[in-house]
């Protein structure tokens, strides 16, 4: 007989398992994004100062990236705002 000594957690609740997969994602997002910048300043630029500011928006938009989908995954989806507005017919097509 083998006895499991960790109680199973399931994956919504599991916050090791959020952490490790926002820690891996900002990682690859940072790195991969700070290259298309690079790239991208290396093309697009002469001097060493507009290249490395390539290169830091690059990196800031991996980790802005980032940051959005693990905030999605630890608090869930923000919820869709509607209007309310009461007592309008919903309008159809060619009623003008």
């Amino acid at each position: 007989m083998v006895e499991r000594s960790k109680a199973e957690i399931p994956g919504k609740y599991d916050l090791n398992e959020k952490w490790d997969a926002c820690l891996d994602l900002g990682v690859r997002r940072f790195v991969y994004s700070s290259f298309a910048g690079a790239f991208a300043g290396l093309l697009l630029f002469r001097s060493p100062v507009t290249r490395w500011a390539s290169v830091a928006f690059g990196a800031g938009v991996g980790i802005g990236s980032a940051y959005s989908e693990c905030s999605h995954k630890f608090n869930g989806s923000p919820p869709k705002l509607t209007p309310n507005i009461f007592g309008t017919p919903p309008s159809k097509a060619g009623d003008e």
